[in-house]
């Protein structure tokens, strides 16, 4: 699949239609910016003498990290650019296995649901999420729901 993406409108989107990201390295830099935007600076992600010694034997990201990286591969593809007029959740989100500072992860999306709903000028458009790191261990699923523009 190719990694560069023309922005969908609503009419655009087919059930089915699949999307790839492209790659990112999650740095400390990430995990520092993540904890001072939200506030938690809980341990297991910043402290890494506490983290050695737990379950994962270093910091993982934060649980949200891992979402918001995903959000951001959505629109790192160009689908929803400028056509996105808002993100309206999720039915379910997964995180299966964590994020190391190191691991590079990368998106891909597919089309489950596209729906009219009431509006003239925008459609419900539900994408299927599953984000993988360099070994191809899954780490992330969820569906994320757009109202996308139609054209006009």
């Amino acid at each position: 699949m190719p990694y560069s993406y023309e922005p969908h409108h609503f009419e655009d989107f087919e059930t089915g239609q699949t999307f790839e990201s492209v790659g990112r390295t999650v740095t400390e830099t990430d995990f520092v910016n993540h904890s001072a935007l939200t506030g938690d600076w809980t341990e297991l992600h910043t402290n890494a003498e506490y983290a050695e010694d737990n379950v994962f034997g270093e910091r993982i990201a934060h649980g949200p990290l891992t979402f918001v990286l995903t959000t951001g591969f959505v629109y790192r593809t160009g689908i929803v650019e400028r056509t996105a007029l808002a993100f309206l959740g999720m039915n379910y989100m997964d995180i299966p296995e964590p994020v190391h500072i190191g691991d590079t992860i990368s998106a891909d999306f597919e089309v489950t649901k596209t729906k009219e709903v009431g509006r003239d000028d925008a459609g419900l458009v539900v994408l299927d999420s599953v984000v993988r790191n360099q070994e191809d261990t899954v780490v992330f699923e969820g569906d994320m729901k757009f109202l996308i523009k139609k054209r006009e």
